[in-house]
């Protein structure tokens, strides 16, 4: 895929230590999109010295809001298809070279598929919406998207559901969605989410209100693959 149908979005907050190698890692396939999220340290700064585009919000609006600004960046530049991805190297940009080959050949949404989940609320969350449509791991932050379904959408997220409603909604629409194995990295610095009785809290209502949104699952048509060795380990 040209590098340049491509918008990776990268929702950013106080990631100033690990933001630019993954820019520059990520920069090769696609064009890079930071949603810089009212940062109080140099990760803007950090973003735009390795080349990426840089919007940013005045005030700290928490994860979802960022990629929705991400989201909104991409649309109003045109790009056809856009990835989402983390900034706190955990993710392998080298990944995006499968989901960019899988939207290309059709899929609506990819979405990978990690090893494991750090909290209890988001087994849960992920055996509910396998046993449902098949999606296997709704809250990865690493996925592509036809840029089509965000517009059908109209908007990336209405409800705080750390990254999940897009998804959701594909698979009430029955859109070819296919998943990815991936592995995650040890991650630098501290969770901005964390791991504590709130993030389940917070998990286990996004799941809550996703699942009454979105009850019409219909098992889409997906592929899993199993982990390859470009995820293997840390890139900063």
């Amino acid at each position: 895929m040209d590098r340049h149908r491509l918008a990776i979005i990268i929702p950013a907050f106080n990631e100033a230590a690990t933001i630019g190698k993954i820019v520059d890692a990520a920069s090769v396939i696609g064009v890079v999109i930071v949603a810089n999220d009212a940062s109080s340290d140099e990760t803007a700064l950090e973003a735009g010295k390795s080349g990426a585009i840089v919007v940013s919000h005045e005030k700290n609006l928490g994860y979802d809001a960022a990629l929705s600004l991400g989201f909104a960046e991409a649309a109003r530049r045109g790009f056809e298809f856009a990835a989402t991805m983390d900034a706190d190297s955990q993710h392998n940009p080298e990944n995006l070279k499968s989901f960019a080959a899988a939207l290309e050949a059709g899929a609506d949404v990819v979405s990978g598929v990690r090893p494991f989940r750090a909290r209890a609320a988001e087994s849960l969350f992920s055996s509910l919406t396998d046993f449902l449509c098949g999606i296997k791991d709704p809250m990865c932050g690493m996925k592509g998207y036809r840029m089509a379904v965000y517009e059908k959408l109209g908007h990336f997220d209405s409800y705080k559901s750390i990254g999940s409603e897009t998804i959701l909604f594909a698979a009430k629409l029955g859109m070819r969605i296919e998943q990815i194995g991936i592995s995650i990295a040890p991650r630098t610095g501290y969770s901005r989410f964390g791991s504590s009785l709130r993030a389940n809290a917070k998990i286990f209502r996004a799941a809550v209100l996703g699942i009454i949104k979105y009850p019409c699952f219909r098992r889409p048509k997906y592929l899993f693959y199993s982990n390859f060795s470009a995820t293997e380990g840390n890139i900063v």
